[in-house]
């Protein structure tokens, strides 16, 4: 069965905004998935870590097949594409994809909790999802929109639209 899938972009490292446009160009391109659109990249202030560069961001929408795991190495395997290091956490990058949501699926799996345990707290990611899908709930948090007003203190500017 097919679920409506939400994935956030991140970099930070190289060139930002051409790595997250050259990523959601691999997202549609992912096989077992319907690409259905993408939010305007937006830049924001890094998170833990604050001495490093401004990162850029965007969320994409696709309707997957594959269950949430196979989905989830397919990211990474973007990732590695692009030259994705894991080493400290909130560490610069030159790519992050996450999986933020997988229809309506509430896991506390270590290797792939969903809904993303801190998509609800995060402007980076709320804005950029309201942006394509406004009226979307977050299981167990609540609407995208109003969880984006909570996170008003935190600063984001849209830089630019992306062609869905």
């Amino acid at each position: 069965m097919s679920q409506r899938c939400f994935i956030a972009l991140g970099a930070n490292l190289g060139d930002p905004v051409a790595t997250v446009k050259a990523a959601i160009f691999a997202l549609r391109g992912l096989p077992q998935t319907e690409f259905i659109a993408a939010s305007s990249l937006y830049r924001t202030a890094p998170v833990g870590l604050k001495h490093q560069p401004d990162f850029i961001n965007a969320v994409v929408e696709l309707v997957a097949v594959s269950p949430a795991p196979t989905l989830l190495e397919s990211l990474f395997a973007i990732e590695e594409r692009f030259g994705r290091q894991r080493s400290v956490k909130n560490a610069p990058r030159t790519l992050d994809l996450d999986l933020l949501l997988y229809g309506d699926t509430v896991s506390d799996d270590p290797q792939l909790t969903l809904p993303h345990p801190r998509l609800h707290e995060r402007a980076f990611v709320l804005a950029p999802l309201a942006e394509i899908a406004p009226q979307l709930t977050i299981p167990g948090r609540g609407g995208v929109s109003e969880l984006l007003l909570r996170c008003a203190d935190q600063q984001i500017a849209r830089l630019l639209p992306q062609a869905a």
